[in-house]
């Protein structure tokens, strides 16, 4: 055990090297970078109360799901201290508290950051939601830990924020998309604002892991494969309400967003294939055994699961989230 630590160790030492290389591509500056400011109404202004009376009109034309699964998107962004406590945890990455890892994580907590501000504020100039409700929601999130299943191991936590990151760029250009056809432009520009972020992050994980597959590319597949047996699941997948047990809405959560077409099962089966492709799975050479098998799992599995999603029905439970007024 202590020689898989270490080796694991060496490559995060060995690839942090390129990371560093590219972080100014992956990370934008502070100095420059949108902020949430840019997109609310400024309350220094005497425009203000006008500006929220616009945005709450435009707000009310958007549907349930839509706003439960706006709730639900935001809850999982403000969770961030969760994300920045596990990360810090992954052997390689607080070595060196000034390190090149450690300035990753503080500088990707920090774009992160952003979001769940924004949304969170956009929320509660609605009128449309419980804020209290919703806090409790978050507060729960964070106290409730995290267990995704990858450990402190830095490729199986590096293949799940790659496939995170993805996920969340899908939901967040689907939200903007459908924000935009009930006639919310600021919910539709700002959701998009949020989906590149979570692009181009996406960009810097499938980096890192691609970097890892060629230096120890038997436990990359390894890894590869015990995350997608596992399944990837998401940071919510904790989220509860008051009165109710851990993980009990989330199920009421990921329904409204089948029902919508923001996040499905499809797109889970599409991030994968887009995964194989990047990593270029098909075609990694020096694996050993394990890998091989490990190889030949992950090449297969996204037929296996095409079939599976294709059997799935729509979920048509309705449900009244705490969350949502009226």
């Amino acid at each position: 055990m202590e020689f898989f630590v270490e080796k694991r160790r060496e490559v995060m030492v060995h690839i942090e090297k390129f990371m560093l290389e590219k972080i100014h591509e992956y990370l934008k500056p502070i100095d420059t970078i949108w902020q949430p400011s840019d997109f609310l109404p400024d309350s220094s202004r005497e425009s203000f109360f006008s500006e929220i009376k616009e945005l709450q009109e435009s707000a009310s034309g958007l549907s349930y799901d839509l706003i439960a699964v706006l709730i639900g998107d935001t809850i999982t962004e403000e969770a961030l201290p969760t994300y920045e406590s596990w990360l810090t945890m992954v052997q390689g990455v607080s070595d060196d508290e000034e390190g090149g890892w450690m300035r990753w994580t503080r500088h990707w907590t920090g774009e992160e950051n952003r979001h769940g501000d924004l949304l969170n504020k956009y929320l509660y100039l609605s009128g449309r939601v419980n804020m209290r409700m919703m806090e409790i929601s978050t507060q729960y999130l964070i106290a409730d830990g995290f267990d995704i299943g990858t450990g402190h191991d830095p490729y199986r936590n590096f293949i799940y924020t790659s496939f995170q990151e993805l996920a969340t760029n899908v939901s967040h250009r689907r939200v903007a998309s459908q924000a935009k056809k009930y006639g919310d432009p600021l919910l539709s520009k700002m959701c998009g604002v949020i989906a590149s972020d979570e692009a181009r992050h996406a960009k810097a994980y499938k980096y890192f892991i691609e970097k890892i597959f060629e230096v120890d590319p038997s436990e990359a597949m390894i890894a590869f494969e015990d995350m997608m047996r596992k399944k990837i699941v998401m940071p919510a997948h904790f989220l509860r309400e008051v009165g109710l047990k851990v993980g009990q809405t989330f199920g009421h959560f990921t329904d409204a967003a089948q029902r919508l077409g923001i996040y499905t099962a499809i797109d889970y089966v599409d991030i994968l294939k887009e995964l194989i492709t990047d990593w270029h799975i098909e075609s990694v050479t020096g694996l050993d055994e394990a890998g091989e098998k490990a190889r030949d799992y992950v090449m297969n599995l996204p037929a296996r699961l095409l079939r599976v999603a294709e059997r799935m029905k729509n979920p048509m439970l309705e449900y009244k989230f705490t969350w949502i007024n009226g």
